[in-house]
């Protein structure tokens, strides 16, 4: 592919170290993640806030997802979010990509050189009536899988960063910032962390 590779770089946890979250944690999730960057697209095109808020937040109610909100989407359904928040929540869309990729609703996760399919990715949701309707059309891919994904986005992380310390590296065509956020939310599926803001990228 092109992309700078640093033989030393250690390896990433076994399975037997980690474990998957729940289905259920990772559909809440993903779909709270969803609604909310539909809010944080609205507000960034300076749409109606408050009928935005009222749609978004009543289909939280509808899915079942109203107190799996993270901190900084909190903030854009409570009116006290900052210009930096609404930036960060619409690119989770990113981060989202990762969960429905675990989830199996995408069939592949290809190298990160373009931006997701954002209509495809809220449609996953809005097509379906409720949470069980959500839920029944994922299948869980197996905890190897999901590693080895997380290892090769580790991986092209560190090269973005080495392109970015040393801009002769090579990273061939991939984008950083997808690079970053779908590798927070490979992360957050065999992570601790509540919040996928908290998650520390080290490389």
């Amino acid at each position: 592919m092109g992309i700078a590779c640093f033989d030393e770089l250690p390896v990433r946890e076994s399975g037997e170290q980690v474990s998957v979250r729940s289905l259920d944690d990772i559909c809440r999730r993903t779909i709270a993640g969803l609604l909310s960057i539909q809010l944080a697209c609205d507000i960034a095109q300076q749409n109606d806030y408050d009928e935005s808020r009222e749609l978004f937040y009543e289909m939280m109610g509808k899915y079942g997802v109203t107190a799996c909100l993270l901190e900084k989407e909190k903030r854009l359904f409570a009116g006290t979010y900052t210009e930096q928040d609404v930036v960060d929540v619409a690119w989770t869309y990113e981060t989202v990509w990762s969960l429905l990729w675990a989830l199996g609703r995408i069939e592949r996760l290809d190298p990160p050189d373009q931006l997701c399919d954002c209509e495809r990715a809220i449609d996953t949701v809005v097509d379906c009536d409720s949470f069980d309707d959500f839920k029944q059309g994922c299948r869980l891919r197996n905890k190897e899988k999901i590693l080895d994904m997380l290892d090769l986005f580790y991986r092209y992380h560190w090269a973005c960063e080495e392109k970015r310390l040393r801009p002769q590296t090579s990273i061939g065509s991939l984008n950083p910032e997808v690079v970053v956020e779908r590798r927070r939310g490979l992360e957050w599926l065999v992570g601790e962390w509540d919040d996928w803001n908290d998650i520390p990228l080290d490389t």
